[in-house]
């Protein structure tokens, strides 16, 4: 059990690209929550996630 929890706590590194200006919006934004700019990505992915998984539990029931 305690191997599993540590195999989701395991970070996984992705490279990622994105324009300047997408960059720069989510620079301030990271700011304004104070958080960093990959805290803030990882956020904002976690959020999408959850609520897509949401939608498609709503879907079915």
């Amino acid at each position: 059990m305690a191997d599993t929890k540590a195999k989701e706590k395991a970070k996984k590194q992705i490279p990622l690209r994105v324009s300047a200006s997408l960059y720069a919006d989510l620079a301030q934004w990271a700011e304004e929550d104070f958080r960093s700019i990959n805290g803030q990505i990882e956020y904002l992915l976690t959020e999408c996630v959850r609520r897509r998984k949401k939608t498609a539990k709503d879907k079915t029931d």
